[in-house]
């Protein structure tokens, strides 16, 4: 599209045409009215006292519990049906009894990775040499463990727990992944838990949203176990009604900010996405108490998006660079240089970041403001770096481009921005590992980043866009896309070995933080595993949110 831009001297008026990239953004199906018309009956007094007496039968159920198999199955199901988290101090003691006093489970390959799955995913030391027992003289996996196809699917998800250097657990990983891949093909698997490896392929536990994973399991797999408990089940399907009723809420809250904001119509060319940066926050935050959270990085995504596309799409070089001045410089007295649509998004960024740093200001006694503006000033700067690459037709090298996209991602911005809402200690030390980009942050930035090039570099560079890693990759080596995409496949597979040793040996930050950065890791996944669930949000996306924030799970 082509704008028009008159400046005016004292001597003559000039028309200088300006030529604008667009995207064709197509609308979100959830507009205002869909979003203020959700509603659920699963709100009120009877179903919380209902829910609070399913929830103490469960909690008996969990304490009875004898054998640490039993104890480890348990546990799993009730993570499984997304319940676990009501129960998070009775599943720490009954893993650290377990850690101490059941360090073998014999020849059971089932048991031996649900118990090192369980244990690295709750910050428990275990080490990869309990699977030695599982290896022959040459020192491969037994070829008779193939005949265990339950067992190969629960040492297949363990695999993914591995730390950077874990020769066994990669091992592991190749081994189960062929052996699995094979068994599906010779459909000689029982049709329940070939359901289960062919879901796992595609993606495995450890990488998958627990919210989105809970609906999915409900619905296809513990419905159908034989030994299914009519208690657990109503108490997972009843959980996950009322949490989206809470949802519901928090997305109404949200659609009314956005359209008060006014981004939406005044920035035209630019994505809106409230219902699909709701469900990033979800997948960051799900956890029903956590509503504050949900809306403060809901609020940060919309944003980035509109920002972001300002730098990809609509703005020239000049515009850009007055723009990233203005925000490292953070003062509305600047601004006035800026073309009116940037003044609207430079205020709208302004007035809400400040509010957020007023609240923890007001609620903590810290100051902040120092904190957010630095990370939005880096995200422009690395946006502004990518712009000059495309107008100066300059393809990096893909450590040039890493460095710099790990940044224009915006997963600091999100993830920062996320540390504070969910109102903690804070501590100077917290503080500087914060603002220096902690490892855990910046491996979960780059995932998202490869997960991003891989479902939307296609389109970007049809429109118009800097080359993706994909193509920087390409470039460098010579190599086919085929070959490029899968060398960007083991980059993620590798980033998320160092996110796993490093998202438990960090001690700098709370839990809950440490699970929000696993949590920004893991939507893209879901968002980007089948195309560009984000800017172009057709089937996946749409019944992720369906299933969220819409369609209950029905009873009976």
């Amino acid at each position: 599209m082509a704008n028009h831009l008159t400046t005016v001297s004292s001597t003559q008026t000039l028309k200088l045409t300006i030529t604008r990239r667009s995207a064709n953004y197509q609308q979100s199906f959830a507009d205002y009215d869909f979003i203020q018309s959700l509603k659920s009956d699963y709100k009120g007094e009877m179903y919380e006292r209902h829910f609070k007496k399913l929830k103490e039968d469960v909690r008996c159920l969990l304490v009875k519990v004898g054998q640490s198999v039993d104890r480890l199955n348990l546990i799993d199901t009730l993570q499984c049906l997304g319940v676990g988290y009501h129960y998070k101090k009775e599943i720490q003691e009954a893993l650290r009894i377990i850690s101490i006093n059941d360090y073998s489970m014999g020849d059971d390959l089932y048991a031996t990775a649900l118990r090192f799955r369980l244990l690295r995913q709750h910050g428990f030391e275990v080490s990869q040499d309990v699977f030695n027992g599982f290896k022959d003289d040459k020192g491969d996996f037994m070829a008779s463990l193939c005949e265990d196809t339950k067992g190969m699917l629960s040492l297949y998800q363990a695999s993914h727990l591995a730390f950077e250097g874990e020769i066994v657990m990669d091992e592991a990983r190749t081994f189960t992944t062929m052996h699995l891949t094979d068994a599906l093909k010779g459909k000689g698997i029982e049709q329940k838990l070939a359901r289960q490896v062919e879901h796992a392929l595609k993606l495995p536990l450890h990488w998958r949203v627990p919210k989105l994973e809970a609906r999915w399991y409900i619905e296809e797999i513990y419905l159908r176990k034989e030994d299914m408990s009519p208690l657990l089940f109503e108490m997972a399907k009843l959980d996950y009604n009322m949490v989206q009723a809470i949802y519901q809420t928090n997305v109404k809250a949200m659609s009314k900010w956005w359209r008060k904001l006014g981004l939406g119509n005044n920035l035209s060319f630019a994505r809106d996405r409230l219902t699909e940066s709701f469900l990033w926050s979800i997948g960051i935050f799900s956890e029903p108490e956590s509503g504050y959270s949900r809306e403060v990085n809901t609020k940060v995504i919309q944003l980035v998006t509109s920002i972001d596309d300002i730098y990809d799409l609509y703005g020239t070089l000049g515009e850009l660079e007055l723009f990233t001045d203005v925000v490292d410089r953070w003062d509305v007295n600047a601004m006035e240089q800026l073309p009116d649509y940037m003044k609207i998004c430079f205020l709208a960024l302004f007035n809400t970041v400040n509010e957020m740093a007023y609240d923890t200001l007001k609620e903590q006694g810290w100051e902040i403001t120092q904190y957010l503006k630095k990370m939005w000033a880096d995200l422009c700067k690395a946006d502004l770096v990518e712009a000059k690459w495309y107008n100066n037709k300059y393809t990096p090298t893909l450590d040039e481009y890493l460095n710099n996209g790990v940044i224009s991602i915006a997963g600091s911005v999100i993830l920062g921005h996320a540390y504070f809402s969910l109102k903690p200690k804070i501590t100077k030390e917290a503080l500087d590992c914060i603002e220096n980009n902690p490892n855990v942050v910046h491996w979960a930035s780059m995932i998202v980043r490869l997960w991003d090039d891989l479902a939307t570099s296609t389109a970007e560079l049809e429109r118009g866009d800097v080359p993706k890693s994909i193509q920087c990759y390409m470039y460098e080596t010579g190599a086919s896309e085929a070959v490029a995409r899968e060398h960007i496949r083991g980059l993620i597979s590798d980033t998320w070995k160092k996110m796993n040793k490093d998202s438990i040996s960090c001690s700098l930050f709370p839990e809950p933080f440490i699970s929000a950065v696993l949590g920004g890791a893991r939507i893209s996944h879901h968002c980007y595993q089948e195309g560009d669930g984000f800017g172009d949000p057709k089937n996946q996306t749409k019944e992720q949110i369906m299933f969220l924030l819409v369609d209950p799970i029905h009873f009976g």
